[in-house]
């Protein structure tokens, strides 16, 4: 389905190259205030165009609310907010229809839905998308005021150091992945389910929603597996709880213990890429050497902090609503 949430309920819709873009949320509280200019610093920072290795394609990107605010306030309603769509380039696609980009969801997409599925910018399956998250990611993290929620680049292509990195792919024709860490400070002991909806679970599944990524790992991560269980333990300190490690990443058991939560995703290589690829052309019935044209970001993973964030606040504004039921 397109929405996700028990309480604070966020739904997406429209297509990359359709009229628009959009979320909607329940469960919001009423009496946030809310004004165009508090979208607005999010909102750049996932804007394409705007820093090396990044899609030229750029749209104002200007919320347009539609329901769910009154007065420069929340209602307490449902909250629609639209994007408009207006520097498409569709006939870029238009020769693509025929051969399905390797490691992108055309083919996927147009079995699943029977051949009517909108190709164009990838549709729906477009990052175009994560626009609306970025936005209902502003509103939840006025509601976690107490929470700081910051997400950082650590490493594209390989490189430590982002500019080398992003050369490699400019060297090489090509695109690059990247890995992105994420700090949230200041939630309380207690958020989180024992199973299904445990902190680690609902996080990870809000991450691999981004497309793009194929990888979450929390505190020590994969390298848990190369430690004993003594190092890997985290000594308690205090009545409070605090650790003198943080090799768990904030969570014991699915459920937050008052450290720091912290994660890092994996972003895979932008599949549309202009090196010469092969793949299976659908109407001729044979494999064809192809090149990806169009409008496209040498890195996806340097709009997505931004992205991962709001994602994160999205889960955390979840739980600390079920938090407040139970209280």
């Amino acid at each position: 389905m397109n929405s996700f949430g028990n309480i604070f309920r966020v739904a997406v819709f429209g297509e990359s190259h359709g009229a628009c873009v959009g979320v909607t949320l329940d469960g919001v509280p009423p009496g946030i205030p809310l004004t165009t200019e508090d979208f607005l610093p999010d909102l750049e920072r996932r804007k394409g165009g705007i820093q090396k290795g990044t899609t030229p394609r750029k749209e104002d990107d200007l919320p347009v609310f539609k329901s769910g605010i009154f007065n420069g306030f929340t209602t307490g309603a449902p909250i629609t907010i639209l994007f408009e769509n207006s520097n498409i380039r569709s006939l870029d696609y238009e020769a693509q229809k025929a051969i399905p980009r390797p490691g992108h969801a055309d083919f996927v997409a147009h079995e699943k839905f029977n051949g009517f599925e909108d190709y164009r910018g990838s549709g729906h399956f477009s990052a175009r998308l994560t626009v609306g998250l970025v936005a209902a990611g502003v509103i939840a993290k006025k509601i976690l005021s107490k929470i700081d929620i910051k997400a950082t680049i650590i490493e594209v292509g390989g490189e430590k150091n982002i500019e080398a990195g992003l050369q490699k792919g400019i060297d090489a024709k090509d695109s690059v992945g990247g890995i992105i860490e994420c700090i949230a400070k200041n939630i309380p002991v207690g958020w989180g389910e024992p199973f299904w909806d445990n902190m680690e679970s609902m996080i990870a599944h809000a991450m691999f929603a981004i497309p793009a990524v194929k990888g979450v790992e929390f505190g020590a991560g994969f390298q848990a597996a190369k430690m004993f269980g003594s190092d890997h333990n985290d000594a308690i300190i205090n009545e409070e709880g605090k650790t003198k490690t943080n090799n768990a990443g904030g969570i014991v058991g699915g459920i937050s213990n008052g450290n720091d939560l912290i994660f890092r995703i994996a972003v895979k290589p932008t599949s549309s890429t202009p090196k010469m690829q092969e793949s299976f052309n659908v109407e001729t019935r044979k494999m064809e050497s192809f090149s990806v044209k169009g409008r496209h970001d040498l890195c996806v993973a340097l709009r997505a902090p931004v992205i991962v964030e709001a994602m994160t606040a999205l889960v955390l504004a979840d739980f600390y609503m079920i938090d407040k039921l139970r209280k």
